[in-house]
Parts: structure tokens; sequence; C-alpha cells
């Protein structure tokens, strides 16, 4: 049997993560044009490269048509409920690093940590007559966070776009966002929270726990792993 590898099909996540495979012995390469989703693994035999968006890859480890995967740790904490229960962490990339945080108004100087905006959302309910709004994407591990933390009346808003544009459009009042240096927040009027980091994020190669794992394809995973030195 083939041992399927899932990999970003794009950009600089792609190309980071051939260059840590290749810095351990294993090539990965794209067959064919730039614009087809074919590849090829050399270096260790019975294993078929996949090229997947970042955002397909938790899914398709959770439902076994992949057996590893390359995504960021946020993407799988977001898509897949009781993520380590149905995907294994193999090794951290040290690359796509990006931390998930809460950010509000540089102008709300009484906001400076999660108590503060809890009462701040109360406050804000009490005096509009409805939520404050919190512009986001990650809205599994927002509503998480906020509920571990005991952050009430407030509701998420789906962000596709630019979430820090948001609070100046005002169509939320707060926003909850992946940010690598917070440049972007601070030249939108934001500060982070103190204690409003939810997730630091960074590329992972994860092992499906869905797979079908075969003896072959469990050998074949156990010759790659020693191969990438995690044996």
């Amino acid at each position: 049997m083939t041992l399927k590898l899932g990999v970003p099909s794009k950009g600089r996540l792609m190309e980071k993560t051939f260059d840590w495979f290749a810095a351990r012995g294993v090539s990965l390469r794209k067959s064919g044009s730039d614009r087809e989703y074919a590849g090829a693994v050399d270096g260790i035999d019975g294993i078929e490269l996949v090229l997947l968006s970042a955002g397909e890859i938790p899914r398709e480890l959770d439902t076994g048509r992949i057996h590893l995967g390359v995504t960021g740790s946020d993407l799988v904490r977001e898509k897949l409920s009781n993520w380590d229960q149905r995907v294994v962490e193999v090794a951290k990339m040290g690359f796509g690093g990006a931390d998930l945080i809460i950010a509000v108004p540089q102008a709300w100087i009484d906001v400076e940590c999660l108590d503060d905006l809890d009462a701040a959302a109360a406050a804000f309910r009490a005096h509009h007559g409805f939520r404050l709004r919190i512009a986001t994407k990650y809205h599994r591990l927002v509503r998480e966070f906020l509920r571990e933390n005991g952050v009430g009346d407030y509701q998420l808003i789906d962000s596709q776009g630019a979430t820090e544009g948001t609070i100046r459009n005002e169509t939320a009042e707060a926003i909850a966002d992946i940010t690598s240096t917070g440049e972007t927040l601070r030249a939108n009027g934001l500060k982070i929270l103190g204690d409003g980091m939810i997730h630091a994020s960074q590329a992972t190669l994860f092992r499906s726990r869905k797979a079908g794992w075969s003896v072959a394809e469990r050998e074949k995973l156990s010759e790659l792993t020693a191969l990438l030195e995690f044996n």
C-alpha cells in the first residue's frame, strides 16, 4: 500500500514544507506545470504526495483519505472538534508561525485583559441592547477560549476578509485573528489583550487516526519517521 502525504499546494507554506523535508533527505516536488496539483516524492519509496489547500488538509486527515498532512496547528484545532482524538501531532516544523489573539481598539484605555473585556461586553449590551461583536474566522477556538475564561455577552461575527478592518467599518467592536508581527493591528488602531493569546500556531506534521493503517502502511510510516529522525 501507498502512504499518502498531504502538503499545502502553493505559496510559502508549500516551499517551506518542501525545504523541511529536503533537509531530512526526502525530496518533494510538483510534477508538471505550476498550475497542476500533482507531485512526487524522492528519497523513499511508497509515499504518494497529495497537494491540497492548507484548509483542506485537516478534513482529509479526519476522513482518513491521507495518512499524513502538513498544515497549521490552528487549522486542525479550528476545523476538528476533539482534534487530538482524530489526529496525532507528529512534529512541529518551526515555520509558518502566527498567533491567534484577541484585539480591541487602542482607544479602549480601560480594557487591557479578558476580565476587562467581560466587563466592557456587559456594559456594551446594557447600553446598546445587543451583544458586543467579535469578528473572526476561528469560531470554535475563540468560543472555547472565551468560555474557559468567563467572557460573556458577546457574539461572533464571521469574517473571511480583512478582519482588522471590521472595527473601522463599524461591523464589529473587537477581533480575534492571526498575527505574526502585530504591525497590521497597530496600523488599524488595535491592541492585543495582555492575556488574549488563544493559540500560538505553526506548521505541523500530523498523522491521521482514521486512516486504515495496514501493516505495510505502518511499516512505511516507521521507515519515514526514522528517516526524518523522529524515532
